[in-house]
């Protein structure tokens, strides 16, 4: 039997996917790793800090239709698939160290391409009023301007239809699915996902 060495948690913004991996990697003793730093794409439309929204994130999240975003999007995540392919590779070498990758360029189909010995890949999901209010939290959306809403609000919409895409796929494909509901922690969802490890 191949033990576990590469656990890849998918799954649509604000799902809590980044907090789940950071918390099954600590208790593994393993790295955790988010696709968002292969290339984000093109960011979050709202200030982090002092950092004002580029102008070109205004751009993608104002000009742009709600379908013409998906496709750009999902392009982008294809065209990471390689990228993704060489670091599950890499960390299933016998001495290498395991590995929680996580993101939403970890689509239901790059995933099930990794499923097998030494591999296991799980979906987190979240019911939208739960990801629209986490989403708003982060943003600041009700202290917003009317025009920084509207970035916020597209990018909610965006992040809702990736949800309902890839929801039925990755069930289609043997991914396991975690559905958060309103109250579970973290450290619940973890134990979850530690279970497929196991």
């Amino acid at each position: 039997m191949n033990p576990i060495k590469v656990i890849l948690i998918g799954g649509t913004s604000h799902a809590g996917k980044s907090s789940v991996a950071a918390v099954v990697a600590a208790r593994l003793g393993w790295e955790a790793r988010s696709t968002d730093y292969l290339a984000r794409h093109p960011g979050r439309p709202w200030p982090v800090g002092e950092r004002a929204v580029p102008p070109h994130v205004i751009e993608y999240y104002g000009d742009l239709t709600d379908q013409a975003r998906m496709d750009s999007v999902l392009e982008h995540y294809r065209r990471l698939g390689p990228q993704i392919d060489d670091i599950v590779r890499s960390h299933l070498a016998p001495d290498a160290p395991g590995l929680v990758l996580e993101g939403s360029a970890l689509l239901p189909e790059r995933a099930a391409a990794h499923m097998g010995p030494g591999v296991t890949a799980v979906w987190i999901t979240a019911e939208p009023d739960l990801v629209t209010r986490r989403l708003h939290s982060e943003s600041g959306h009700a202290r917003a301007a009317a025009a920084g809403r509207n970035l916020i609000d597209a990018f909610l919409r965006r992040s809702l239809a990736f949800d309902r895409l890839f929801l039925a796929d990755a069930e289609a494909k043997g991914l396991t699915v975690i559905k958060v509901a309103d109250g579970d922690s973290i450290p619940d969802v973890a134990d979850r996902v530690l279970a497929l490890a196991a």
